[in-house]
């Protein structure tokens, strides 16, 4: 992290491929401030490492190898360094330039190879030139309704299959709503949902 930046601590966090050491912020809550959150109701979600994350491990297919994997919200990029491991392609993206920053500090920590890019959903213009992705995944995204109309039409324009992880909060079950016309939805494990275009336009691996 920058100079100045919040401080970390080392955490060991045991996934399916094995154990990874991360830093984190100590205190996330510290990371709160009235200027961020006043200049668009910025808050640090990206700090936690939330159950979420967990779960959408343990749902991940086993074999990766030559895929192109995006991961929306990554926060501290758990999910995208297994999938790192497993010889996808990936590319981790979040809101928080923070995030971004550690995520690539973290990776390099644990001999994974990943991108990492700071992007908002409301101007995904990188992500669609980018497209198409095999799997698209997410963990604990929908904490807020503003953010549900940003993130359908993202993912309605990636038409990729996507891993969801979340809790159960309200947004989320809001933004399956509005992607089930054009999406079927399954459980994929332990509060995670898989959603697969009804129309796979680019025929992608995992289709």
């Amino acid at each position: 992290m920058h100079a100045g930046g919040p401080e970390l601590v080392e955490e060991r966090v045991t996934t399916p491929e094995g154990e990874l050491v991360l830093l984190r912020p100590r205190d996330p809550a510290s990371l709160i401030s009235e200027e961020s959150f006043g200049e668009d109701e910025y808050l640090p979600y990206w700090a936690e490492r939330w159950p979420a994350s967990e779960w959408l491990c343990r749902a991940l297919p086993e074999d990766l190898g030559g895929l192109n994997v995006l991961e929306l919200g990554c926060g501290l990029g758990v999910p995208s360094l297994v999938c790192a491991r497993r010889g996808a392609t990936v590319l981790a993206t979040d809101w928080s330039g923070d995030a971004i920053e550690l995520l690539v500090a973290n990776a390099k920590r644990n001999e994974a190879a990943l991108e990492a890019r700071c992007v908002d959903w409301r101007s995904p213009e990188e992500l669609l030139a980018r497209a198409p992705f095999d799997l698209v995944i997410a963990a604990d995204v929908c904490y807020e309704r503003r953010n549900v109309a940003p993130l359908a039409a993202l993912v309605s324009a990636l038409a990729s299959v996507v891993l969801l992880a979340d809790p159960g909060r309200a947004p989320a079950e809001e933004l399956i709503g509005e992607l089930a016309e054009d999406f079927a939805v399954e459980e994929a494990g332990q509060c995670v949902r898989r959603l697969t275009p009804r129309s796979c336009a680019h025929r992608g691996a995992l289709c």
